[in-house]
């Protein structure tokens, strides 16, 4: 099991980005969150299997419709099971 702590940039507040993320998230049985940063970023923090984090980490290069990413920074761990579920941190 791999953690993945995720910093997307670029217009991705505002349009649907972290519903978008919590279900892709859902649908592949990661656990973690995701959440808006105030200098206009995402960030996403993920743990699970290592194909289903890279998974994700395709869908945050695109975004949903609407998103216009431009950068997507990604550093890789070791997973420190904390998480029970995905969900939108506030």
């Amino acid at each position: 099991m791999k953690r993945a702590y995720i910093i997307v940039h670029g217009i991705v507040q505002g349009v649907f980005f972290r519903h978008n993320t919590k279900k892709t998230a859902l649908s592949l049985g990661l656990k973690g969150y995701v959440k808006n940063m105030p200098g206009g970023t995402v960030e996403v923090v993920a743990e699970g299997p290592e194909d289903k984090i890279k998974e994700l980490i395709e869908f945050c290069k695109k975004g949903p419709e609407g998103a216009e990413v431009s950068r997507v920074d990604v550093e890789f761990g070791e997973a420190s099971g904390e998480f029970d579920c995905f969900e939108v941190s506030y």
